[in-house]
């Protein structure tokens, strides 16, 4: 443990203690010695001005009256912290087609710095971390900008939206309530003022995106979650019904460790394989989900989902069968 991480430990092992910290158990915690000890404590009153009152036979702690104001000036991690926080910054950056790159380069310049220090100069080799995106759409990064600000700083926005199922496009002025990343893609929640209903708009398909006159109108974290829990794909709105599905043994293992609904209900069979219950309210892309467990998946029930993904399948082989031929 260098000085650096040392410094970090004994901060938060004096922020969190109830009664003072002893010389002896500092070394202990921190496998220092006694002189060590003394000298990061000596660093951490006079050149950080931590609130550190005590002497090595009572022990050290934070004077009371000034320990929940005080936190160590700047950016304070150890290496392993500052690798988890670069390996996040990666796919921050490199998720939706590379478009947060530019808002994050500070962060990255900053955390680089930082680990300059702790290891005397030694270059970090960050293309071993490999972020490989699925199925990217093409985002505007201004309207992805003015969207964040507006959730954030609560402003109310307009857009003109063109909607994917109809192509039509329509002029918006909303309240947006928060953004939810989902599938490599970025929507923003937020209520209709025009329709008075919530909705979810998804942020590729929206342009001339600008700040209106005015605060949001705040919507409570219940009818949100209520009406927007699951609104991007199986589970959106209220669930209207149970789906019961049933995968292999081999399977089985993965499907146990997935989260497909916070009110999931699974468990193994006798014969190895698992059962899995989910609720549903749009059935295409829980059938999609299904679908990509091939023959170690079966919809057990309703009938009516077991059936439609029975006509999913024929029509992709018939698909497969018969491509189309070119002009």
């Amino acid at each position: 443990m260098d000085r650096y991480e040392r410094i970090i430990a004994m901060h938060r092992l004096l922020q969190a203690a109830r009664r003072p910290v002893t010389v002896r158990r500092l070394m202990d915690e921190l496998g220092c010695s006694r002189a060590t000890a003394y000298r990061d404590l000596a660093y951490l009153r006079d050149g950080l001005m931590a609130p550190l009152v005590g002497d090595g036979e009572a022990g050290f702690s934070y004077d009371k009256d000034e320990a929940t104001r005080f936190e160590l000036p700047g950016l304070w991690l150890n290496s392993e912290e500052l690798h988890a926080l670069l390996a996040a910054h990666q796919l921050l950056s490199r998720s939706s087609g590379g478009m947060l790159s530019n808002a994050l380069a500070p962060l990255q310049q900053r955390v680089e710095k930082l680990l300059d220090a702790h290891s005397s100069g030694k270059s970090w080799p960050m293309e071993r971390v490999r972020v490989i995106p699925h199925r990217l759409r093409k985002m505007d990064e201004h309207a992805f900008r003015v969207v964040a600000s507006a959730v954030l700083e609560r402003h109310r926005i307009g857009f003109d939206y063109r909607a994917r199922s109809t192509d039509e496009k329509t002029r918006r002025s909303v309240s947006p309530q928060r953004l939810t990343h989902y599938r490599d893609n970025w929507y923003v929640d937020a209520w209709d003022e025009e329709r008075k209903a919530l909705r979810s708009f998804s942020i590729d398909r929206m342009t001339a995106v600008r700040v209106l006159p005015g605060a949001a109108e705040d919507v409570a974290e219940e009818e949100l979650n209520a009406h927007l829990a699951g609104s991007y794909g199986i589970f959106s709105g209220a669930p209207k019904g149970w789906a019961t599905i049933l995968f292999s043994a081999k399977a089985a293992r993965w499907v146990a460790d997935e989260h497909w609904h916070s009110q999931q209900q699974g468990r193994f069979l006798a014969d190895g394989r698992y059962e899995l219950k989910v609720p549903y309210s749009v059935p295409r892309e829980l059938l999609m989900d299904v679908l990509h467990y091939g023959g170690d998946a079966e919809i057990v029930e309703p009938k009516a989902l077991r059936e439609q993904a029975r006509a999913l399948l024929q029509l992709s082989l018939i698909h497969i069968s018969e491509p189309t031929r070119p002009y």
